[in-house]
């Protein structure tokens, strides 16, 4: 059974350089209970994080644009340390557009793919010996919009994800309705033009999750509340939709979808709903595709990221406007989550990433 020196996670959250934006806890996997090792104040609004399969470097996207924060979109790398806990920063380097949102790695841990939402671009870093990151490898500038003037005049990257067991890499663009697929070499960093997929107008693609056992592709449409469901064709890099599924029971409030995950066992699908303060839970039919759907509580105000803990038994929720990561007990049966058992203050969060 995990315990409190095993299963360390991280937060990201929108607060101030001057404030604490990245937090390190440690996670007990059989009561939810958490405890504070470290924080690191100095960068501004590092809201997404991503940990290097090494265990020790990790990686935060600074989610800033000059029109806000007179600063570009940037990304830190840092290093962590135990005994004495501490969150060490080894370097930044631009990221090649505005508000970066998102980051993945690819399964060398060599790249790090990165997603500017506001001017609507992809690019690629390399990750260092010592775990610093070098300058862009490549950098592809998307163009177009889509239905929506307000949300869609132009491209917004959201995220960039690598297909498991492949070479390619698929990047949601909420201000396209597109689903873009790139190649991805390996051995340079580099991204070759491929094909992309439309998704309905006006839904938003934000993020994606990929099924442990089928070769489907769930992405969660971040303006219409819905859930997509695609075949993936691994080998030729080709998408087909099969489901289209709201989040969202009948009458509820205005609502943006925000993270989307896949059970270890693939038997479940989640997707959190900002607005209507749920988390969607979709059962997983023998073919991949969903069936029956409940949103019991996130446990606060507006879910933004959230993660399932190591062990089975639980899920941390990053509630952005309620100022907490909530620990929810996942439940057999139709009610899927329960209350939460801990609440832990945190300043506007909005990732949670397990080491």
């Amino acid at each position: 059974m995990a315990t409190y020196d095993q299963t360390l996670f991280f937060v990201g959250s929108y607060a101030a350089s001057s404030r604490p934006g990245i937090h390190a806890y440690t996670f007990d996997s059989a009561t939810g209970a958490l405890a504070a090792r470290c924080s690191f104040a100095g960068v501004t609004k590092p809201t997404f994080l991503v940990v290097h399969p090494n265990g020790r470097w990790l990686y935060a996207a600074s989610e800033t644009s000059p029109q806000n924060d007179n600063l570009p979109g940037s990304v830190w790398a840092f290093r962590f340390e135990r005994e004495p806990w501490a969150i060490q920063p080894l370097n930044q380097q631009p990221a090649g557009g505005d508000v970066t949102c998102h980051l993945e790695i690819d399964a060398t841990g060599r790249w790090v793919l990165v997603s500017n939402y506001g001017t609507g671009s992809v690019s690629v870093m390399p990750i260092l010996p010592d775990g610093s990151l070098g300058a862009l490898t490549d950098f592809w500038q998307h163009q177009g919009h889509s239905v929506d003037a307000q949300r869609q005049g132009g491209p917004h990257a959201h995220s960039a994800s690598f297909v498991p067991g492949s070479r390619f890499v698929i990047v949601a663009d909420l201000g396209l309705d597109e689903l873009i697929v790139y190649r991805f070499d390996p051995a340079t960093g580099k991204l070759g033009a491929h094909t992309h997929v439309d998704t309905r107008p006006g839904a938003g693609p934000r993020h994606i999750a990929f099924h442990p056992h089928h070769p489907m592709v769930y992405v969660g449409n971040e303006m219409d509340s819905t859930v997509g469901v695609y075949d993936i064709d691994v080998t030729q890099g080709t998408l087909h939709e099969r489901q289209t599924l709201d989040t969202l029971p009948p009458g509820a409030p205005p609502n943006a979808v925000a993270d989307i995950h896949v059970s270890p066992s693939g038997d479940r699908v989640y997707v959190s709903n900002r607005g209507h303060n749920s988390i969607a839970v979709f059962s997983v039919a023998a073919d991949g595709q969903l069936a029956g759907r409940v949103t019991p509580s996130c446990g606060g105000k507006w879910p933004r990221n959230f993660a399932l803990a190591p062990g089975g038994r639980f899920m941390l929720v990053a509630n952005q406007h309620s100022d907490e990561v909530s620990v929810l007990p996942l439940l057999d049966g139709p009610q899927a989550i329960g209350a939460p058992v801990v609440q832990q203050t945190v300043e506007k969060p909005a990732c949670v990433q397990f080491a």
